[in-house]
């Protein structure tokens, strides 16, 4: 199992309007030449990160800006933007495991803290991480 790749490319998203936006004018087609995906996929990234308070995107000539200070966003804000999941649990169980099963109709009970916990650490790590950070990181 892979987790989606939208975070990654949301926070190449935000890393390019931070980056760029004193150049040019960042718009869905400029990143996706720097992801290297469609546009169409950018603007669908960048509609959720417009929703969750993180961009604004000008309408009729276009070009992206930053709402927030990198050092103010999180990873795990730009994770929780894009990378939405069922009831906000990472981990999901299958439907309808067998309760005449040992194992069936023990499964959720002797795993979910596990993967509860698995979520918290990643989710723990992630808010200790910003923007900023990665900007830092980027070579000059």
């Amino acid at each position: 199992m892979q987790i989606s790749s939208r975070f990654s490319v949301a926070v190449h998203t935000l890393l390019c309007v931070v980056v760029f936006k004193e150049s040019y004018k960042v718009t869905s087609e400029f990143i996706a030449g720097s992801v290297g995906t469609n546009p169409v996929i950018i603007r669908k990234i960048m509609g959720q990160l417009k929703k969750a308070g993180l961009i604004e995107v000008m309408a009729g000539t276009g070009g992206t800006n930053h709402l927030k200070k990198p050092e103010d966003i999180s990873l795990l804000d730009i994770y929780r933007a894009v990378d939405l999941f069922e009831d906000d649990q990472l981990f999901g169980f299958h439907d309808q495991p067998n309760p005449d099963c040992p194992v069936g109709k023990n499964i959720h009970t002797v795993l979910n803290h596990h993967m509860v916990e698995a979520q918290q650490t990643l989710e723990q790590k992630l808010s200790n991480v910003t923007l900023a950070n990665i900007l830092e990181a980027l070579p000059k």
